[in-house]
């Protein structure tokens, strides 16, 4: 189910809400990226950068968390301004939505079990390798040679079903974002990660196709940030480890 937002009686304005950008996004643990701290506070490179935007735009940011196979079905309803959650640019999801200028540009990587010897894409065949179903991570398995792609839906406990899958043995590699897999080895010794697709894919927001202006007015805010070094200093701060991608 889509939740029920207030409405407008147009699209005159360049939000749904007058002065509110209603963000669809997921309250799953995607740290650094994005998560949710024990005292409830949205916070993490992507809500970070959401509030330096909506700063620039004179807007209050409103997250909703929405189960992620269903982000663009809720999206197509009109109660939502944005997608903004760890979302890739791919040719499948502009035909259903217009993408800004990108923030982020990210790698992908697989994480094993200590010792298992997996350490180069050839070492997948004959694995099972768990990743997000319909994601960008998942299509990668298709050209791992001899390798069984075994999707999860997009539920907010998607990584820690896919993580106890992996230390059950169910399956034998997880395909998901870098930084995500980073931040989950370092919480469980007994994994490490196996190897880094350089990928560089470019995480953007999604915008509504009938509403050109939102995704000019953000692009402008977007680059403000880059321009003052907001960006710059919110990528040091949450992904220390990775050169910036837009020096």
């Amino acid at each position: 189910m889509c939740p029920s937002l207030p409405t407008t009686e147009s699209l005159t304005s360049l939000t749904v809400e007058p002065g509110v950008l209603h963000i669809a996004t997921s309250d799953f643990d995607a740290r650094p990226m994005s998560f949710i701290t024990a005292n409830g506070q949205r916070t993490g490179y992507e809500p970070e950068l959401a509030r330096a935007v909506c700063a620039q735009l004179g807007l209050t940011p409103v997250w909703h968390n929405l189960p992620m196979f269903e982000f663009y079905t809720c999206f197509a309803t009109g109660k939502y301004d944005a997608v903004w959650f760890n979302q890739a640019i791919t040719p499948e999801r502009q035909q259903l939505v217009n993408f800004t200028e990108p923030y982020g540009l990210f790698d992908e990587a697989v994480l094993v079990k200590k010792g298992s010897g997996i350490a180069s894409v050839g070492d997948l065949a004959g694995k099972r390798v768990g990743g997000l179903a319909d994601s960008t991570n998942i299509a990668l398995v298709e050209g791992f040679p001899g390798a069984t792609a075994v999707p999860y839906p997009g539920s907010d406990q998607v990584l820690p079903e896919m993580l106890a899958a992996l230390r059950a043995g169910e399956i034998d590699a997880l395909i998901d974002d870098e930084l995500v897999l980073v931040a989950a080895a370092e919480d469980d010794a007994s994994l490490e990660i196996g190897l880094t697709l350089p990928t560089r894919v470019p995480f953007a927001i999604a915008t509504p196709k009938a509403n050109p202006t939102l995704r000019a007015a953000l692009n402008a805010a977007i680059a403000a940030t880059l321009a003052d070094g907001t960006l710059g200093e919110l990528w040091a701060e949450w992904i220390p480890w990775k050169p910036f991608p837009f020096e």
